[in-house]
């Protein structure tokens, strides 16, 4: 063998064993990457979560708004991506805790009775006003001691929260995406799936409930949002009981 031949054996060698590390690298960081999502999400592999479904402001049994729908396909990508799988549930058909399984619950509580019950007992210092004659009220959000109040098409809010049974985290968390109107659930959606590595970075696997405002619907869809604050503390703290007058 010549000198020639030799660097081109060498060479090759040399290429073929930088693409095996390189190669190897990539999957590793692959799959680092993937395994820091499935603990952020509660999603194992091959296990499954659950996605609760509201039913459609106004509508009939079973309907369900064209933004919640696109919301639920945002978060059937991100189960997909974690090798886990769904199942759809309607908001009035599920009666078990949580902790078990993953769960995803889109909708207010006007219209999801999971998120009405979620929010009573998870999130006792989180209100949301359901009164059907209470004019522009409607939907307003009262936590702690500030009020959001909904303006349609121009502000609105919503409430992205990740919520684990025990302080923790070892249990499956339940994720919320409450909103003033179904675009809005959309947009948390959204947020969430381009924000939850840093949301990760920040947070851990713990417990988290994050304000958010969708501006401008009417013009940019649920594209444009902006973190209002992070209302964890308050959303956790009961709210004061109204004062009632003493007998005389």
């Amino acid at each position: 063998m010549n000198d020639d031949v030799r660097n081109i054996v060498l060479g090759l060698a040399a290429t073929g064993i930088s693409a095996s590390l390189g190669w190897l690298a990539r999957t590793y960081l692959w799959r680092r990457k993937l395994r820091r999502k499935q603990a952020f999400f509660g999603l194992p592999e091959n296990s499954e979560s659950l996605l609760v479904v509201n039913q459609k402001a106004g509508g009939p049994e079973l309907s369900v708004s064209r933004h919640d729908m696109f919301a639920l396909l945002e978060l059937s990508a991100l189960i997909k991506e974690c090798n886990a799988h769904a199942r759809l549930v309607a908001h009035d058909a599920t009666q078990q805790g949580f902790g078990e399984r993953t769960e995803f619950c889109v909708g207010g509580p006007y219209s999801n009775r999971r998120m009405a019950a979620h929010l009573s007992s998870l999130l006792p210092g989180m209100g949301v006003n359901v009164e059907a004659d209470a004019g522009p009220e409607l939907g307003a959000f009262r936590i702690g001691g500030e009020h959001y109040r909904m303006d349609r098409g121009r502000s609105e809010y919503v409430l992205l929260a990740r919520l684990t049974a025990d302080r923790h985290g070892d249990s499956r968390p339940v994720f919320l995406f409450c909103g003033q109107r179904a675009i809005t659930n959309q947009a948390a959606t959204r947020y969430l799936a381009r924000h939850h590595e840093r949301l990760h970075r920040k947070h851990g696997t713990g417990s988290f409930v994050l304000l958010l405002k969708v501006v401008n619907s009417q013009a940019y869809g649920p594209d444009v949002v902006e973190l209002v604050a992070d209302v964890t503390r308050a959303a956790r703290t009961p709210l004061p009981e109204p004062a009632t007058d003493s007998a005389a």
